[in-house]
Formats: C-alpha cells, structure tokens, sequence
C-alpha cells in the first residue's frame, strides 16, 4: 500500500519523509491554506534533490501557468487537483506530471461515484477520494471505479487497521493529512513511522 502525506513545509521534511520509505510527498500551493509551502520551501533544493519518494504540489483551481511554474520550481513528479478543474486541464497537465484528481464524497448525498470520475477516466493517473470519516469508505465498494485511487479523511493512527482490512481491487494508498501533525505544516514523524508499521 502506497502512503502520501500531504501539508510539508520544510526540506527537513522531505529527508525525513524519505527516510521513512514514504510513496508521496505533497506539499500545498493553495496560499490560504495552515500548511501552505509554497514559499516557505528552497525550490531549487528541492528540484536537484534525488528523491524516491513522489514529490506532488496540491492545488485548487489554479491558473494553469501557476501549476507549470511550480512543476518547474520545484521539479514535481505530480499534481493533485483538490478543485474543479476540467478534465482538459488535467490532460494537459498529463504530459508533464502524473495527474491525481481528488473528488470529496459523502455517502450520504448517494453519489455516484463512477458517473463523477467518468470525465477523466482518460485523462488522470489517480483519483484521491475524500470520505467523511474511515467507516464511510465501504460506500466506494459498490463503484467499479478502475482506476487507483487514494483515501483521505479525518483518521489516525488507530484508524490503521479499517485501512488495512479495506478491499477494492483499485485501492492504491492513503493520504496522511493534518491529523499527523504537531502543529499546522509540522508533521509528527514518529506517528506517520506508527501507523505505517501498524499498516503491516
């Protein structure tokens, strides 16, 4: 299972992250957001370093130019969409980065999930969707979906175990957000280190 986390505003960070054999590494562009890193971030360290681990920049209806710019700065492997962007915008995206287009769902509202995505079946790499909680997730096993998505939603360390017992043939990571942080844009290594290994 791959893991993303998502809200990194120091380089320290990324070697830590890096260290700890994590998938994906985003860091957020949306300037209102508590975890911005856009300029908090040496962009020319970044580009040069030799990570494994995917560097991703988060955005939110961006103009495209921003994203290009970032994508340049920063040398991002992906782009996560968190907005309405059109699914032409992610196909031009497409032939630079690999494209993660994230939906929120709430199960409630009944939405179909296969006829939401269907726009950019051909034109994303991943889908990230955003539940309402860790046990809404089994709302998704109904959907054919085929295409590998991440989960994010207000979960924990504790959550591990719902996250491990979950199935969908299409199931590709988690998304660790502010719930593994210290403080707004300072994450808690030693809980991401806690529930990778409670993933096991």
């Amino acid at each position: 299972m791959n893991i993303k986390v998502s809200g990194i505003t120091s380089f320290k960070q990324l070697k830590q992250l890096e260290g700890l054999d994590i998938d994906y590494a985003a860091i957020t562009f949306e300037k209102d957001s508590p975890d911005y890193g856009g300029d908090s971030l040496p962009a020319a360290d970044i580009k040069k370093a030799d990570f494994d681990l995917r560097v991703t920049g988060i955005f939110s209806n961006p103009e495209m130019i921003d994203v290009l710019d970032a994508i340049d700065d920063f040398g991002l492997d992906a782009v996560q969409l968190n907005g309405e962007e059109s699914p032409e915008m992610c196909d031009d995206l497409g032939s630079e980065v690999e494209v993660i287009k994230a939906f929120k769902i709430d199960p409630d509202s009944g939405v179909d999930v296969d006829k939401l995505v269907e726009p950019y079946d051909g034109v994303c790499d991943f889908y990230l969707f955003e539940m309402q909680g860790a046990d809404s997730w089994n709302y998704l096993k109904k959907f054919r979906i085929e295409k590998p998505f991440f989960l994010s939603g207000n979960f924990k360390t504790s959550d591990a175990s719902v996250v491990r017992s979950f199935r969908h043939s299409d199931f590709f990571g988690i998304d660790l957000r502010e719930q593994f942080d210290k403080s707004p844009g300072e994450k808690d290594m030693a809980m991401i280190l806690a529930f990778k290994q409670a993933l096991k």
